[in-house]
């Protein structure tokens, strides 16, 4: 087959070569023709004189197709070792196009080869035209297949990724106002945003904007807390792994970057990244492409990066602690989103917006908030900004006897106190006091509380003892 071809124009049209293929046969002559024919049309050929080398050679080479002899040994025509061949084959990848060559006595077994789960089979000897042709028609079926996964892949991942975040307020600030207009002006872009900020100020809100702006908002929005990525499963969780890569990996996987392919990466945290780690990241960000674990197919991916960090990433740099080149590269726009008590006009649209959702959420009665409990809630720092804003709403609703909440409904800790820890013992202090609440309304009658607080009688005594409730 000829390496050039003329268009309907009469034009010279180079033909394209794509897609891998392992041939196994033991007549070394007949590897030699196809070797020779063979490169002309694949990207990739692989030739095996035994087939003792199959398995160790479609885990290394990840071939689109196999052209697999029936016969090995010497003076045995009985097709037999083909099928056991083809059977371990499939075992690895059970959609992997395996065609058979056969001879003309074994063609009867050649249609039960069929049954086993061979692709199709060419007869020797081989019209070239045929056989290319069997061949390319395994290869698309084999391309189609990995597409399908692919997109199956994307699918699933995206589905872990969906959040219902599908309602925002963002204030009526000065502050808030310019920075929405700023993330107008860069979402029409395809430039790599780093938002900065304090914990709680809604950092990935702020890049769920960006992306539902952007000309991608068709496409995924892909989160990655990279604080939260062991060293040990950095580059399965970004890059994929294919089945066999390690002990846990049971099937393909795709990874962070493809589920994002079109659409938008949001790496959070990226300032809790492990300098080793960066190197990596920087090189598939530079490259914009992925190789999976246990795969060396590089594969090609079109992403709009978002990141963000509350470290000083500049003063990291400095110190050794961060990577110039990898700032450079995920900074092209710096967005700084500011805290919510440089912004204390938003407090009260935000405590409505919060206090209806939750509302809502617990089917409770709506509430408000009194004159003197806006007071306090605009007068205390938020050292957890907008995220301990909503924290402290939600218990209120919870607990709220009434229609309207007063200052009492409300406790905070000084700002130099607060840390993540008295968060974690706040609503712990929360789900004593809705038992202890309960236990007072239902007259002791445990069952009748079990009952309400949704949970199960023994549930219920574990959680009296651990709060020591009598």
């Amino acid at each position: 087959m000829p390496l050039f071809s003329l268009s309907s124009q009469g034009e010279i049209v180079k033909s394209v070569k794509k897609g891998r293929i392992l041939v196994v046969d033991d007549n070394r002559n007949v590897l030699g023709a196809l070797r020779i024919f063979l490169e002309n049309h694949f990207e990739e050929v692989t030739l095996l004189s035994s087939p003792g080398q199959i398995v160790s050679t479609v885990r290394e080479k990840s071939p689109d197709v196999v052209l697999l002899d029936m016969n090995f040994s010497a003076g045995i025509n009985s097709g037999n070792e083909g099928l056991y061949w083809l059977s371990e084959i499939k075992k690895m990848d059970a959609e992997l196009p395996v065609v058979l060559f056969t001879a003309y006595a074994d063609i009867e077994l050649a249609i039960r080869a069929l049954k086993d789960g061979a692709t199709d089979f060419v007869v020797k000897p081989w019209d070239n035209t045929k056989l290319l042709a069997t061949l390319q028609s395994a290869l698309e079926l084999r391309l189609s297949r990995k597409e399908v996964k692919r997109l199956r892949e994307k699918q699933t991942t995206l589905s872990r990724e969906l959040t219902s975040g599908d309602e925002i307020c963002w204030g009526v600030s000065h502050a808030m106002q310019e920075l929405l207009g700023v993330l107008r002006k860069v979402a029409a872009t395809d430039a790599n945003v780093l938002v900065t900020g304090e914990n709680g100020t809604g950092k990935e809100l702020i890049a769920k904007k960006i992306h539902n702006l952007s000309p991608r908002a068709a496409e995924p929005m892909v989160t990655v807390d990279m604080g939260a990525v062991t060293e040990s499963l950095f580059e399965s969780e970004l890059f994929g792994h294919v089945k066999g890569a390690f002990t846990d990996a049971k099937a393909d996987r795709a990874g962070k970057f493809e589920a994002a392919d079109g659409g938008t990466l949001f790496l959070d945290e990226i300032g809790n990244l492990s300098f080793a780690l960066q190197a990596k990241l920087l090189a598939a960000l530079q490259s914009r492409l992925v190789t999976r674990v246990g795969s060396n197919t590089p594969i090609p991916v079109d992403i709009r990066l978002v990141a963000a960090t509350n470290k000083d990433l500049p003063r990291m740099v400095r110190e050794g602690a961060f990577r110039e080149d990898l700032l450079y590269r995920i900074n092209t726009i710096t967005v700084e989103v500011p805290p919510l008590r440089d912004r204390r006009e938003d407090i009260a649209p935000l405590s409505r917006f919060f206090l209806d959702r939750f509302s809502r959420k617990y089917d409770k009665p709506p509430v408000e908030l009194s004159s003197t409990a806006l007071a306090k809630l605009q007068n205390y720092r938020w050292p957890g900004n907008v995220r301990e804003l909503q924290h402290a709403l939600e218990k209120a609703v919870i607990l709220a006897e009434g229609p309207r909440l007063e200052p009492a409904d409300f406790y905070f800790n000084s700002a130099d106190e607060h840390t993540e820890m008295v968060e974690a013992i706040s609503i712990e202090e929360m789900e004593r006091m809705l038992i202890e609440k309960s236990l007072r309304k239902n007259d002791r009658n445990l069952s009748a509380v079990a009952a309400q607080l949704g949970i199960s009688r023994p549930t219920l005594y574990a959680r009296m003892k651990k709060y020591g409730i009598d």
